[in-house]
Order: C-alpha cells, then sequence, then structure tokens
C-alpha cells in the first residue's frame, strides 16, 4: 500500500478501494492501522505518517517502504507455513482470506499469476457468527457444549477476543449467566446466534489476560483438595492448581478443578504416594479402589 499511495499522491479513497480490489471501509481500516507500523523503536519520527480522508490519501513518510516488498524464498515458506496453520484453527482468521493470501504468496514465488488451485476451507457457521458478533461488536447466543461437565447449555455472553490457548482457539467472552469471563472453545459451540444488542463486557473484563485459565473457579466443576509431598512440589507448576497451605515438613495442600472422575483419578495415581487425596470423598474412594485393583492384579502377575 506504501509505494501504491507514494505513486499517486492525493488519490481519492474510492478510486485507490477500487485498484486495490477492497472495498472503501477496508481501505479505511488498513490505513488506520498504517498509524501502527514504522520503524524499531515505534516513536515520532519512526513511524509511518499519512494523512488520508475520503477525498485525498497521502503518505508523508513511508519508514523506508519505497517500493512493494520483496520476498526471499525463506521468508515466503515461513509464511506459507504459518498462514496454512493458522488457517487451521477455527475463527482465528477468515479462511477465504488466508487461502487467497496463500494463493498470493504461491504465485510471488514462482512468478505466476496467482492460482486457486482448490476451493476455500468451508468455515463452520456458528464460528463464522462468532467472527461477526467479534468484528460488529455484538452480543451472542450459543449452545454450547462443556467438555468439564459433559452437559450442553445455552447462554447469552458478551464477546471479547479470539484467543489461542494450547493450540486451539476460544471465544474469551463475559458470561452472563455465570457472571464471569469464560472460554468457549470455538469447535465445541454447536449453534451461536448474533443478537442485535451490543455487547457490553466490564471494563476489567477485557484485560487480556481475564478468564485465559481454563481451569476458572467454577462452583459447577468438582475440585480435589490435595496433599503433595515436597518432592513433588513441581507438578503445581505443571497443573492448574492452587497452594493453600504448606506443612512444616514441606508438604503442600492445594486444590485443583478437574473435569470426571475417572481422569483425575488416572492422573493422581501416576505420582504414586506422592500425592494424598484429602477430599472429595467419591475421590479418595476411586483413588483406592484403583490402587487395591492395581495392587491385586500385580499380586496375581508375581504369585
Amino acid at each position: 500500500m506504501v509505494p501504491y499511495f507514494l505513486a499517486n499522491p492525493g488519490i481519492s479513497a474510492a478510486e485507490a478501494a477500487a485498484e486495490l480490489g477492497v472495498n472503501t471501509k477496508q481501505l479505511m481500516s488498513d490505513l488506520n492501522q498504517l498509524w501502527m507500523c514504522g520503524l524499531p523503536g515505534y516513536g515520532p519520527g519512526d513511524l509511518i505518517d499519512l494523512s488520508f480522508s475520503e477525498e485525498s490519501i497521502e503518505v508523508t513518510f513511508s519508514a523506508g517502504i519505497d517500493r512493494p516488498l520483496r520476498l526471499t524464498s525463506t521468508e515466503a515458506t515461513a509464511l506459507l507455513v504459518a498462514l496454512r496453520s493458522i488457517a487451521d484453527l477455527p475463527g482465528m482468521v477468515d479462511p477465504s482470506a488466508a487461502h487467497s493470501a496463500t494463493a498470493k504468496i504461491e504465485a510471488a514465488i514462482s512468478g505466476r499469476e496467482a492460482e486457486i488451485r482448490a476451493a476455500a476451507p468451508v468455515e463452520a457457521p456458528a464460528v463464522a457468527t462468532v467472527r461477526s458478533a467479534l468484528a460488529r461488536g455484538r452480543a451472542l447466543r450459543l449452545v454450547y457444549y462443556s467438555a468439564s461437565r459433559d452437559v450442553v447449555s445455552e447462554r447469552v455472553v458478551d464477546p471479547i477476543r479470539i484467543v489461542l490457548v494450547d493450540n486451539n482457539s476460544y471465544l474469551q467472552a463475559w458470561c452472563r449467566a455465570a457472571e464471569g469471563v469464560r472460554l468457549f472453545r470455538l469447535d465445541r459451540i454447536e449453534e451461536a446466534a448474533e443478537l442485535a444488542e451490543a455487547a457490553r463486557p466490564p471494563v476489567d473484563a477485557t484485560d487480556e489476560s481475564a478468564g485465559l485459565d481454563l481451569f476458572v473457579d467454577d462452583p459447577a466443576v468438582p475440585l480435589a483438595r490435595l496433599r503433595i509431598h515436597a518432592d513433588l512440589v513441581w507438578v503445581l507448576d505443571q497443573y492448574p492448581m492452587h497452594r493453600v497451605a504448606v506443612h512444616s515438613d514441606g508438604s503442600v495442600e492445594a486444590t485443583m478443578r478437574f473435569a470426571t472422575l475417572d481422569w483425575m483419578a488416572r492422573l493422581l495415581l501416576g505420582f504414586g504416594s506422592g500425592v494424598t487425596v484429602l477430599a472429595p470423598p467419591e475421590l479418595v474412594t476411586a483413588v483406592r479402589d484403583r490402587s487395591s485393583a492395581a495392587l491385586a492384579a500385580y499380586a496375581e502377575l508375581v504369585g
């Protein structure tokens, strides 16, 4: 864009949009983003400077971008790998746009005209609705499958952003029913409907770190109370546990939310005697029964 506007000073937004193959709204949005681009330091005199309106667009400082960018094969390959990876994650980008960009980069490498060899990936309707609501600042009604409780629920949320956590994409939103920030994994949203009302998450809920813990302190999710031997306190850094007490022998008491009883019992058995279950009673029983069954099976093998 920058070399184009240097070569066409004072061009109108409508003319530029037509030549660049975008609509005027998209062009103005892209121009607004140029304010944040520039040279390292990113202070006054480093950032690209321009003056623009729908009548006239002019770049007054190019930050050295005087001609179209030419990618090396290594740079182009890295971009292609990144594009293909992110396009496979629901909701992170518009799959049609990513598909088109991939074709253009491939064409730039080969020196041939861009050719769309295959159809763009089809985005799930619910995911497309979520992205639309985010872009338009609208509230959403979701039908969502919760793996931690194995239930499908309907709720109204105020979208905040889409985030990537552990290679899964999530909608971060203020849940009106829970009155808190929650993460909704996009591939578990069964239905989504954009509402006419504006999204209004509380100001503190829009913080980057708010609600990014997948195991938020939801009282509907079971809570285990554990005593961890001093030699195994490293597990506090590996699992979403909350330290509640430290004993004189160096052992630590901690709590942890868990999805299912079977899963939690298997996890704790892997730590052997290094972790003792204090509560809830059903988890204590599950771990004890599994331990007894394992010892009995071992006795049969060696007996």
